[in-house]
């Protein structure tokens, strides 16, 4: 079956001209954007369903090794496009003509297609960081469905509807069970919506790989946080103690915890900056450890955790 391009102009390289932003359409009418091709069926699922969305075409086999690492995560980042854009994985075994005529030597090998045409590809597997470039060149960096939905839920959180944002985030997790953004969203907005022991429950289940993901590892501190502000007792007390006993640590601390909780965050920080100055080792750093905690909680873009780093930076190396 004849191609309808041709089959010896040479792939262009990564960063080569891109189409434009395709039609937030899902490709075919809402048909699965990840369908095994054939030679037999190349032109309709490549060629003709690029005039839609851009296509990636994946040439693999079963044998080989770098295959298993990119198929998945090519996979993964397709779906979760929404339908910007399709994969059609090409089984080079059994495809041997299709492959030889798109002069594929080694595999992987990925093809982008547009408006009937090759537009980019690579050869080999790639990290996941370079495959999200490659996807956000050919979509003209449309924005996925399941990326406006976790915005959505953010700006709900932010607003104080932590009842709106569980529901969205957890809309999210059930198409995409292990993206980060969700994970982190939905621990945040537990905590905020006071539900504490069940946060702890979905955090349990977690991997440790997931875990020490930044936007993750930053709720997990959100949530030890709301853990301690539960248990907090009233500003007052400890502010007294505190004047009373300058040198009290643990009192201090307390008072830290309790003022976080009230939302006072920079006389929390005060206050555990203080007490690294005063002894920066004490009970295992654990001033330190709860700044950290705190920094973590408020993203490293706020002025407090900016201003925060910094005094510590000083304290610790002066």
């Amino acid at each position: 079956m004849a191609l309808l391009l041709d089959p010896n102009a040479p792939v262009p390289a990564q960063g080569a001209a891109q189409p434009t932003a395709p039609s937030a359409a899902p490709a075919a009418g809402g048909a699965n954007p990840i369908v095994d091709g054939s030679t037999e069926t190349f032109v309709r699922d490549v060629v003709e369903a690029s005039q839609q969305v851009p296509v990636i075409v994946d040439f693999w086999a079963p044998w080989c090794g770098p295959c298993k690492q990119l198929g998945p995560a090519l996979e993964k980042l397709v779906r979760q496009a929404g339908g910007n854009i399709r994969l059609v994985k090409i089984n080079v075994d059994e495809n041997q003509e299709l492959a030889a005529q798109m002069r594929v030597q080694s595999i992987p090998m990925v093809y982008a297609f547009h408006k009937g045409q090759v537009v980019d590809g690579f050869a080999g597997a790639v990290p996941e960081s370079q495959l999200r470039q490659f996807i956000e060149r050919l979509t003209g960096g449309a924005k996925a469905p399941i990326d406006v939905a976790i915005d959505e839920a953010k700006a709900m959180l932010e607003e104080g509807d932590a009842a709106g944002a569980i529901a969205v985030y957890r809309e999210i997790l059930a198409q995409d069970a292990t993206n980060p953004a969700a994970i982190a969203g939905l621990i945040r907005a537990l905590a905020q919506a006071g539900d504490v022991e069940q946060a702890k429950a979905f955090a349990q289940g977690l991997t440790e790989k997931l875990k020490i993901q930044a936007d993750i590892a930053a709720a997990l501190s959100t949530l030890e946080l709301a853990e301690q502000a539960d248990a907090s007792g009233d500003v007052q007390p400890l502010l007294d103690k505190v004047a009373a006993e300058p040198k009290n640590h643990q009192a201090r601390l307390d008072l830290a915890v309790a003022l976080y909780a009230k939302g006072r965050n920079e006389e929390a920080i005060d206050a555990l900056l203080e007490i690294v100055r005063l002894d920066r080792k004490w009970n295992d750093e654990a001033a330190r450890k709860q700044l950290v905690k705190i920094f973590d909680a408020l993203g490293p873009t706020d002025p407090l955790t900016v201003s925060g780093r910094r005094r510590l930076s000083s304290i610790l190396f002066s």
